[in-house]
């Protein structure tokens, strides 16, 4: 239909317009009948693409994968916050392993090649790890408001048994969630039309009506709130904290530093840090969920290019993280040196002191 309407409808030019076609359409399957339209790269754009998404896969598997062995090695980092950051390592490790190699031949090739099953769960593991994710993240702002609010009742309130029931929620919930949301079909009820028109072979393309991307941006919304509340009670405590220390100091005349008020300014620089952490999460995500409402709400009009910066501005989040607490936490430093090593296979590696020197 598309060439009889383009080209006119004279047979005798039939077979050069056949060749003319071919040269200016590609398909992701030649031979298949119903097969998408390729809309490939030239050989340089190609290679750049492969090479920074590459890199994110990448960083964000052997990245988290170091956070997660640095944290579940060495005894001294076993503390409820710690189990939190690993967890969440662990979703962005898992967005790295089952999401992205997936997505970069999606985005340079724009075909997708791993099937229809595949297709699925791919859409399925993006939404249940990016939850997770926010819902680690939720619980560890909280965590940390625990401990700068009220430090006497901090190892009691949140333990390591608590921090297994944060993490047990964060991960449940969320995959519960999204494998029945695409599972059943809900996200498309209404839009059979719209998914019938772009159904291709070797396309992946996930509808979400109206109902469920709002949803899905509550989800999204509601944590973030109680994060940025949480993370401003934070700050304003440490503030008044860290005056009331200083002037302690200067009536007193003290210049050494006794063991709570290092403990103190340990606890204000896992805020900061886990700020940052939080900020780089929103920055990153924020984009792609008001496109996400705005798409769903004006017909679906965000371009193909637009959409794929978007996504993968998303993606590198999980690549972020390993980078933050690598430039903030002398300890993951060290952990890192002595993981890289090997030193980490030497007997009583774990007993290692990471906040020494």
């Amino acid at each position: 239909v598309g060439y009889n309407s383009k080209f006119g409808e004279s047979c005798s030019s039939n077979s050069m317009k056949q060749t003319l076609f071919k040269v200016t359409v590609q398909l992701c399957y030649e031979h298949l009948n119903g097969s998408c339209v390729k809309t490939p790269y030239s050989p340089a754009p190609r290679l750049i693409l492969y090479t920074v998404f590459g890199f994110g896969a990448v960083l964000a598997v052997f990245g988290n994968l170091l956070v997660m062995i640095s944290i579940l090695h060495f005894k001294q980092l076993h503390s409820p916050t710690n189990f939190l950051i690993a967890s969440l390592a662990c979703a962005d490790f898992m967005v790295g392993v089952t999401v992205m190699p997936f997505s970069i031949v999606r985005s340079v090739e724009s075909c997708w090649y791993f099937g229809e099953s595949y297709c699925q769960f791919h859409s399925c593991f993006d939404v249940s790890f990016c939850l997770a994710s926010i819902y680690h993240l939720c619980f560890i702002s909280l965590d940390r408001y625990i401990a700068i609010s009220d430090p006497l009742v901090y190892p009691i309130r949140f333990t390591v048994s608590v921090s297994g029931m944060c993490i047990a929620f964060s991960w449940l919930f969320s995959i519960i969630y999204s494998f029945s949301l695409l599972g059943t079909g809900a996200n498309a009820a209404g839009l059979e039309d719209l998914v019938s028109a772009l159904t291709c072979v070797g396309g992946c393309q996930i509808a979400v009506n109206q109902s469920w991307v709002l949803v899905n941006f509550l989800l999204f919304f509601i944590p973030t709130l109680v994060m940025i509340v949480l993370y401003s009670k934070i700050f304003l405590i440490a503030e008044q904290q860290a005056r009331k220390m200083e002037s302690l100091n200067n009536k007193t005349g003290r210049c050494s530093e006794s063991y709570q008020e290092r403990v103190a300014k340990r606890g204000r620089k896992a805020a900061r840090t886990l700020g940052v952490a939080v900020l780089a999460f929103l920055i990153s995500w924020l984009p792609y969920f008001l496109d996400s409402i705005i798409d769903a709400f004006l017909g679906f009009i965000t371009p193909t290019y637009i959409y794929e910066i978007l996504v993968w501005i998303a993606y590198y989040n999980s690549a972020m993280n390993p980078l933050i607490y690598a430039f903030f936490y002398p300890w993951f430093r060290k952990a890192i040196k002595l993981i890289v090593t090997g030193k980490v296979l030497r007997a009583n590696s774990s007993t290692v002191n990471l906040f020494s020197g």
